[in-house]
């Protein structure tokens, strides 16, 4: 049995590319209506030029908490309602924490975590208010694991996880369902590496690499469980990772 998202209105962070724009175009399919935030406002337009459903853009950097709170009054006053949100902005800085750039560093955690927080602070009252709603972070296998080429980024994926498992029991009675998906290696732009789309594809074709589209598929299936069901954690790895 699963749960129809006709209707649900959704918005979408980090939604200019990657799993973001994977996710804006399946959801669009289920008849979602969309608000689409990230920083490049260009390519969120022509993606919703795209997608055969209501879509608003809205430019935000999760690293601002103003943003943050004008995109979620922005939904509202367009929808007058939000049923879901995916906190999916985030940005990936590895390496040998002693040689890296501290202020990177920082900027990681203040993305990853930080703006999660504040994007579930501002849209919980709004689906408390209203019955009920359901919020997906995309996080990490490297919240699960350690992962030593990446102690910062692992830092960040693991408070994600802490903070999804405990704001979960506390909310579960306004009925909002909070949830994680925690992806291995995605094949997206993120990943520097992958920035051509031949690269990309060949790295899946190989098994060492999702695809954003696995993601989006994943997450799809974790908001069309019934209401009585939370996919608390849904991990997804690619074939060939070792992990």
């Amino acid at each position: 049995m699963s749960n129809s998202l006709s209707d649900k209105v959704v918005i979408i962070t980090g939604a200019s590319s990657g799993i973001g724009e994977a996710s804006a175009k399946l959801l669009a399919e289920q008849g979602c209506k969309l608000t689409l935030a990230a920083r490049s406002v260009d390519k969120m337009e022509k993606l919703a030029e795209e997608l055969a459903t209501q879509t608003l853009v809205v430019r935000a950097d999760m690293t601002e908490p103003d943003d943050i709170e004008r995109m979620v009054a922005r939904a509202l006053e367009r929808f007058g309602r939000i049923d879901v949100l995916l906190a999916n902005a985030g940005v990936y800085v590895p390496g040998q924490f002693a040689e890296g750039d501290i202020d990177a560093y920082s900027m990681m955690l203040k993305l990853n975590v930080d703006g999660v927080f504040r994007c579930a602070h501002a849209v919980i009252p709004v689906m408390a208010a209203q019955g009920g709603g359901d919020i997906i972070v995309t996080s990490s296998i490297a919240g699960h694991i350690d992962i030593e080429g990446e102690p910062v980024y692992s830092a960040s994926k693991h408070a994600v996880q802490t903070f999804v498992h405990t704001l979960r029991r506390q909310v579960a009675e306004d009925g909002i369902r909070v949830m994680s998906l925690a992806p291995g290696p995605v094949a997206n732009p993120m990943q520097w590496l992958y920035e051509v789309e031949e690269q990309r594809r060949a790295v899946e074709v190989a098994g060492s690499h999702l695809a954003s589209e696995d993601c989006a598929d994943a997450i799809l299936f974790m908001l069309s469980r019934p209401p009585h069901v939370t996919i608390r954690d849904l991990v997804i790895l690619p074939q060939m990772n070792r992990v």
